[in-house]
């Protein structure tokens, strides 16, 4: 038996090799969902005191103004920094150039 020698695979079968695999479908997306549920933080209730000291930071920052806010948003905090616009009275939040904020979520303002 005579050694016959191997046809080259072609360049575009070659790059399947390295392809990543999967061994279980939809485990990834199950582990994510997982560390999301695990990664979940409960909303703070604010003291008096502290809703007082929110009241005075927003009252003295004015419009055009850079400002970090921590807020929270969807199971967790988030921090954002952004130029002032203003306050909306009416939906009772802070505007940011980037993002409106319910005065409620808000935990810290810079």
């Amino acid at each position: 038996m005579g050694n016959k020698p191997k046809t080259p695979m072609p360049l575009s079968e070659r790059a399947k090799q390295f392809l990543p695999f999967a061994a279980v479908k939809g485990l990834t997306e199950a582990l994510e969902k997982k560390e999301r549920a695990l990664l979940r933080v409960e909303k703070m209730v604010l003291s008096e005191a502290h809703t007082d000291e929110l009241n005075q930071k927003i009252a003295q920052v004015k419009k055009g103004d850079i400002i970090s806010i921590t807020y929270y948003d969807e199971n967790e905090y988030v921090q954002v920094t952004g130029t002032f616009l203003g306050i909306n009275k009416v939906y009772k939040s802070v505007q940011l150039s980037t993002l409106e904020i319910q005065f409620e979520d808000i935990l810290y303002i810079d």
